[in-house]
């Protein structure tokens, strides 16, 4: 009888692509039973995924982590489960009670202690004091896991040093099959682009500021973090260089990244982003996109080098001068620039792709179940 994983979401879209997209759909196709208990979904989808809702209503930050945990152990502990997979840092104070009944994995997919000194919505005199709490409270709970999976290797450090006692780094990288054929580099657009979040400390400022005057466009596309964020953003000149597509489909961002010529990481040097590892440059690179980054030393070892090739070109995030100069060398040098697209390609088939990582995810379960 196949064994039954049930993946728990309080707060990611139901058909997060990390965790449905790649993890679920992977177990499933390995033979797995999987149950996706979420906040809002309920369904089957075409390879026989259950989503469970939690039915958890749209609230404040603050209520929901006070909330939503239990509303969804209470539908999580009727699943006859023989792993529970969770996702949230909120999640970690119902790991202990599933432990009882099945084998428990949480997936940290930040470093949150680090992250919590980069949130606005918290007052700066308390973001230290706070981000000690969480990463005390970590360090107990996560103890409690037969296993954890981590984003990152710098993450797995985080939890081996708090003496967890299994710790898998599952990368967040691409599914070659959605970037299989990118439209030859030639035929694009005059475009840039960034998809994904869009907040401050992801460089939206400075990014719009270095559209001004510019006669290329750039495509965005993501939710921003606040109205007020959306409004100042939308108020800069650069944004009449702007098409904004809201928040969009997967098959529509692959859509957009073959019209494009340069991709967009410019992310500041918070704690949580120096040694991240940005899934949007992966799939920038997958697609043939020259990639205009953050110059932080991490991520130019991903991005290249000068023996197997670059895939593009490293800027200091506060200047949208060097943004847009490196932008417009780019565009204007079209063989180089496909070039260096071409380089990025090559080293997400070779090694920054899901495949790779799904070998670890489903070696991880076959330990842990004894198969």
């Amino acid at each position: 009888m196949a064994k039954r994983i049930c993946i728990i979401t309080s707060a990611h879209p139901p058909e997060d692509v990390r965790i449905y997209q790649k993890q679920a759909r992977s177990l499933r196709r390995a033979g797995y039973e999987v149950t996706v208990v979420n906040p809002s979904l309920t369904k089957t989808d075409d390879l026989g995924i259950e989503f469970i809702s939690a039915d958890i209503p749209a609230m404040g930050r603050m209520k929901r982590i006070l909330t939503a945990p239990n509303k969804v152990y209470q539908v999580a502990k009727q699943v006859d489960a023989d792993v529970y997979h969770m996702h949230d840092p909120e999640l970690l104070g119902i790991g202990k009670k599933l432990s009882k009944k099945a084998l428990t994995i949480f997936d940290s997919h930040e470093d949150t202690a680090s992250q919590i000194l980069s949130k606005d919505y918290i007052p700066k005199l308390m973001r230290r004091m706070i981000s000690w709490g969480f990463g005390v409270r970590e360090k107990y709970a996560s103890k409690k896991f037969s296993a954890i999976i981590t984003a990152t290797d710098t993450i797995s450090d985080v939890f081996v040093n708090k003496g967890c006692k299994k710790v898998v780094t599952v990368n967040n990288f691409p599914m070659l099959e959605e970037f299989l054929a990118p439209s030859p580099y030639e035929n694009r657009e005059n475009a840039i682009c960034y998809i994904g979040g869009i907040t401050r400390i992801r460089g939206i400022n400075e990014i719009v500021a270095s559209l001004d005057g510019v006669d290329y466009r750039f495509l965005l596309a993501g939710k921003f973090e606040t109205a007020e964020l959306e409004n100042r953003v939308k108020a800069l000149p650069g944004f009449a260089q702007t098409d904004y597509f809201g928040l969009i489909s997967r098959k529509e961002v692959a859509d957009i990244l073959s019209r494009t010529r340069v991709g967009l990481v410019i992310f500041y040097a918070e704690p949580n982003h120096i040694n991240a590892l940005p899934n949007k440059m992966f799939e920038y690179m997958a697609m043939a996109i020259p990639v205009v980054y953050s110059n932080f030393d991490f991520w130019k070892t991903l991005a290249g080098n000068e023996q197997d090739g670059v895939c593009g070109i490293a800027v200091d995030p506060y200047d949208p001068a060097q943004i847009r100069k490196a932008c417009e060398y780019i565009i204007s040098h079209p063989e180089e620039a496909k070039q260096m697209g071409e380089n990025g390609k090559r080293l997400v088939h070779e090694k920054y792709n899901w495949k790779n990582e799904e070998a670890k995810l489903l070696a991880l379960y076959k330990e842990l179940l004894g198969e």
